[in-house]
C-alpha cells in the first residue's frame, strides 16, 4: 500500500537537506591554523579548498587543525588536496582532524591522511 500523503510530508519533515559546503580559515598569533570544513566537501568545492589550503594564512601556519564536526561528505580528491597541502611544503604542517565522522574518517584513510594527521573524534 502506498503511502499517505500525510505520511509523506512527516518523513520529508525529517528528512535534513544537504548542507552548502563552506570553508573557513582563522589564525592566531603562534601560527595555528584552523581550518573549518563544513557540508559536502566534493568536487564542487575542490578549487576552492586548494587555492585556500596554497593562500596565506594556511601556507604560513606550522600547525593546522581541521575541524571536521560540520562535513557531511569528504570527496576523495579534497581529501588528497588536504593531503598534498599539508606535506608537500618545505616544512609540512603539523595536522590535527577532529570530529569527522565514521564515513569521512574512512575517506581520511584511504587518502592516507592517518599517516600524517592526528584524528580525533
Amino acid at each position: 500500500m502506498p503511502p499517505s500523503e500525510k505520511e509523506l510530508t512527516v518523513a520529508a519533515e525529517h528528512t535534513t537537506p544537504p548542507a552548502e559546503p563552506a570553508i573557513f580559515v582563522s589564525v592566531d598569533d603562534s601560527h595555528r591554523a584552523e581550518l573549518v570544513l563544513t557540508g559536502d566537501i566534493g568536487a564542487a568545492t575542490l578549487r576552492e579548498l586548494e587555492e585556500t589550503l596554497d593562500a596565506p594564512p594556511l601556507a604560513e601556519a606550522a600547525e593546522w587543525v581541521v575541524d571536521m564536526s560540520g562535513v557531511t561528505h569528504l570527496d576523495l580528491a579534497c581529501a588528497y588536496a588536504l593531503l598534498r597541502a599539508a606535506t608537500l611544503r618545505a616544512k609540512p604542517a603539523e595536522l590535527t582532524i577532529r570530529g569527522a565522522r565514521r564515513a569521512v574518517r574512512r575517506t581520511l584513510r584511504h587518502a592516507g591522511l592517518d599517516a600524517v594527521a592526528t584524528i580525533v573524534e
